[in-house]
């Protein structure tokens, strides 16, 4: 688990409610799709996922910011993993040829 603290401002609890929001939304279409044998296409109703996605921007800009957390920013590279030590230098052309 991250031990990092996450945001819990009305604005980003807003945008973390986009992906679940979306696939509620094509969850719907789909649905309507087949009850309504077809009336609702997919392909005719994909702009109400557009709706949404800019519905929620759009309401995560006007709702208040207070307690807003930064994420922090990034830190120095992890080393890689594996041994400590460096690698023992070798010949390069070592038992070539014998």
């Amino acid at each position: 688990m991250s031990t990092e603290t996450r945001c819990r401002c009305q604005s980003c609890t807003i945008r973390g409610l986009t992906g679940p929001a979306v696939v509620i939304t094509i969850g719907i279409l789909f649905l309507l799709h087949q009850v309504h044998g077809g009336r609702f296409y997919f392909g005719n109703t994909w702009p109400v996922i557009l709706l949404v996605v800019g519905f929620l921007y759009l309401a995560s800009s006007l709702v208040s910011r207070d307690g807003h957390i930064e994420p922090p920013p990034p830190g120095p590279p992890a080393p890689p993993a594996g041994s400590n030590s460096p690698m023992p230098p070798q010949a390069p052309y070592s038992r070539q040829g014998q």
